[in-house]
């Protein structure tokens, strides 16, 4: 008597796999992988990460995969990567970029990198390097005349090693609390 064992189903990917830089996912360590978020990586601890970053309110799983489908529902726009530890099929690191359409430079688009955090445990293996190799790789792959990202002055060397330069400033406003709840 023979024991098959069936293939997990696949990924429900944000986008294809296809666009993820082969040489980033080359030049990371053989235990970990990069590909899109996938619909299922809420219990991969995908806020987990993201609260290195920022405050996170987790509104729930639900709440999390109408997020992921929202965006998913708006084909060439939102590219959220994950890099996960295959061992423990936890998530490690995070980045997305946004493709914004302009009607200035022919038509063109900019990539806006946003939200990029790795696990405190990770830290210093070169993981936000290959995070933002691969959202650049995604943004000119998309023809983006431009890619931009904001970060604190702590963060400009960082940055500056990934390639980018100090342009400009950045001003931001702030919503009122009630200004800014969810509209799920």
């Amino acid at each position: 008597m023979s024991t098959t064992h069936a293939a997990p189903p696949p990924l429900d990917l944000m986008f294809s796999q296809d666009l993820i830089s082969l040489e980033v996912s080359a030049q990371l360590p053989s235990d970990l992988q990069i590909r899109p978020l996938a619909s299922t990586d809420y219990k991969r601890g995908h806020l987990d990460v993201l609260s290195v970053l920022s405050v996170v309110n987790d509104l729930g799983e639900a709440a999390w995969i109408d997020q992921f489908h929202a965006m998913r529902s708006t084909p060439h726009t939102y590219y959220s990567i994950v890099i996960l530890d295959k061992a423990s099929d936890k998530i490690v690191g995070v980045g997305t970029v946004v493709i914004e359409r302009k009607f200035l430079r022919g038509l063109g688009s900019v990539g806006h990198i946003e939200d990029i955090a790795v696990d405190k445990s990770q830290q210093g293996k070169k993981l936000g390097l290959r995070i933002i190799q691969a959202l650049t790789h995604i943004s000119e792959d998309n023809g983006c005349y431009k890619t931009i990202l904001n970060c604190s002055d702590a963060n400009i060397p960082f940055y500056q090693k990934c390639g980018y330069v100090k342009k400009e400033n950045e001003m931001a406003k702030y919503a009122s609390e009630r200004a800014h709840t969810p509209k799920l």
